[in-house]
């Protein structure tokens, strides 16, 4: 096992850095600051942050295969073209919940974008619960909900025969894992297969390897671990220089890099003061383990 290297690559201060996803053309890192707003962009090659500000919290970007990036914004699916720094909406969920917003979301490997939502927090992870569902938007531009009564939306991932779906609401303090049918993209069968301990905290953002593996940013736990499915045991803890932890993806020329995005929402001077890197992006390399490469949206 090669030793385990961790780097602040962005010392961008987030107020909630979250969605995590490598831009291969690109060579550049995607996330968003969901309070802050804005979208951006670290190359690796030149180390330096790009940022586009939007009109909402903005809660996850993909990648598109008609080129650029979509997002989810308030309670909006949208395009968002990057030169000309251009959002267009293109459909909206929750009408009925003025109070909600979207929060993680990912593309399926048929090329569907899964998102879901959640009521406005009050303060960290304190919020009315059971408001939010799982969306899913076609290529067709249709929404599908699959379900609600959802408190935090989070993690999300697919297994590697595209058989299972894996998702995290957050506050149940579970990984869950649903019947998936690719072909339609339906998801049924709800289990859990991990359930977080004590000192771990609160399930957020996760992303899988190509062995299998899960992994799951611990936000509040200062940590990503490692999880199989098969077996509901934990493999392995990272821990980082930051307690506010809030996603994971894999990224780097051959995707053997993990890039680890942080919050600094909620902690005062003290506390920051303890860790001036939080709501930075960190890289961790040495893991001995690659990701798969992120799906673009099919739309």
């Amino acid at each position: 096992m090669s030793s385990i290297q961790i780097e602040c690559v962005a010392k961008e201060g987030y107020r909630i850095g979250e969605s995590p996803v490598w831009d291969e053309k690109e060579s550049a890192l995607l996330c968003v600051d969901i309070t802050g707003r804005k979208v951006c962009r670290w190359s690796s090659v030149t180390k330096q942050v790009q940022a586009i500000s939007v009109d909402a919290p903005v809660s996850s970007v993909a990648l598109r295969k008609s080129g650029d990036y979509i997002i989810t914004l308030g309670t909006r699916f949208a395009a968002l073209k990057w030169k000309e720094q251009l959002v267009t909406t293109i459909a909206q969920v929750d009408k009925d919940k003025p109070n909600n917003r979207f929060n993680d979301g990912k593309v399926d490997p048929a090329g569907r974008y899964f998102a879901g939502t959640m009521a406005e927090e009050i303060r960290p992870a304190v919020l009315e619960r059971h408001q939010g569902s799982l969306y899913t938007l076609f290529s067709d531009l249709s929404v599908v909900k699959h379900f609600d009564q959802v408190d935090i939306s989070n993690g999300l991932d697919w297994s590697l025969d595209h058989k299972t779906f894996f998702y995290i609401d957050s506050l149940s303090y579970s990984v869950d894992a649903f019947d998936y049918d690719l072909q339609t993209g339906k998801i049924g069968n709800r289990r859990s297969v991990y359930r977080l301990e004590k000192e771990e905290s609160i399930p957020d953002g996760m992303c899988i390897d190509t062995e299998g593996k899960l992994w799951v940013a611990c936000y509040d736990g200062g940590r990503v671990i490692r999880l199989d499915p098969e077996t509901g045991k934990r493999l392995q803890t990272v821990k980082l220089p930051v307690d506010k932890t809030t996603s994971c993806c894999f990224g780097g020329k051959d995707y053997s890099e993990m890039y680890v995005t942080s919050a600094s929402d909620g902690m005062d001077k003290e506390w920051l003061s303890r860790q001036p890197q939080a709501g930075g992006i960190f890289k961790i390399t040495g893991l001995g383990v690659k990701g798969v490469p992120p799906y673009p949206f099919a739309g």
